[in-house]
């Protein structure tokens, strides 16, 4: 991870370069809704925070990379998506603290928004377009990483959010959607709950996580304990398995496992009723 903060008049670092045919509504989706340049060197608070991970792809991916194309190409969003995300964050902190309220995203590929056409049309971008239609606009700073997992929440994602709370950034809403990359491999699904329960411990007050719709048993154990978190007031539960999509058919992208925008619809659709949205806009 590469994080800093770093005071008035430093030069804002460039991101790697988007290229391919989503690069203009790419970067088109990065400035819209501000008069600030992604890289003005007069912004007075620059946030470098790196949207990659340093772990490979594994063999069984890299298999499906070879054979099937869709895998391939939905592969392709990520470098580009995360450089996105990294230009758009040095956009929604540009204001300072006392900008419009904060919303931080922590989470996996699908808080990137990988599978649908555009950064935007993930269900982050899509979350926001209804926070702003029912007259509550919020900057989005994105701390997502594809292929996280709940320990890399933790060993990345919360140290960033902490350091934006030092510095006087303090999120209105925190959201965390984590814990599908952890479920669906036996080699890091035991002691799911326990990591669960550290990355909890380190959330605001009011935070609102998503639960696994998975139905193993490391899922439903992570489930009573989000349950057990939210009857104490801590968190509120985005419930992903009663409100989430009863079929996936015409929702998935081309690799046929994350999300398409109509799939990410669904996702946004969840969080409107944590939030009480519903109805709102």
């Amino acid at each position: 991870m590469c994080m800093a903060w770093k005071g008035s008049g430093v030069r804002i670092p460039s991101a790697p370069p988007i290229e391919g045919p989503d690069a203009t509504r790419v970067w088109s989706f990065v400035v819209s809704g501000t008069d600030v340049a992604p890289y003005d060197a007069e912004v007075a608070t620059a946030f470098e925070y790196d949207n990659t991970s340093e772990r490979l792809p594994g063999a069984l991916m890299r298999m499906l990379s070879t054979v099937m194309p869709g895998v391939a190409q939905v592969r392709g969003q990520t470098g580009p998506y995360a450089a996105a995300w990294r230009a758009a964050n040095v956009v929604a902190l540009a204001g300072g603290p006392s900008g419009e309220p904060l919303w931080v995203a922590l989470g996996d590929s699908m808080t990137q928004g990988i599978g649908a056409p555009a950064p935007d049309r993930g269900w982050v971008g899509q979350f926001a377009d209804h926070l702003t239609a029912a007259g509550r606009p919020h900057r989005v700073v994105n701390l997502s990483v594809t292929g996280a997992r709940v320990q890399d929440v933790i060993d990345q994602q919360l140290p960033a959010l902490r350091a934006l709370l030092d510095s006087g950034f303090v999120p209105d809403l925190v959201t965390v959607v984590i814990g599908s990359n952890d479920v669906i491999s036996p080699r890091v699904r035991a002691g799911l709950t326990e990591r669960f329960a550290e990355l909890l411990d380190g959330l605001p007050n009011g935070s609102v996580v998503a639960n696994l719709p998975n139905p193993h048993r490391e899922a439903r154990r992570v489930e009573a304990l989000l349950r057990q978190r939210e009857r104490e007031g801590r968190l509120v539960v985005a419930d992903m398995r009663a409100h989430g999509p009863r079929s996936w058919r015409g929702k998935l992208a081309a690799d046929k496992f994350h999300p398409n925008d109509a799939g990410y619809a669904a996702m946004a659709r969840v969080f409107d009723i944590a939030l009480g949205l519903e109805g709102a806009r």
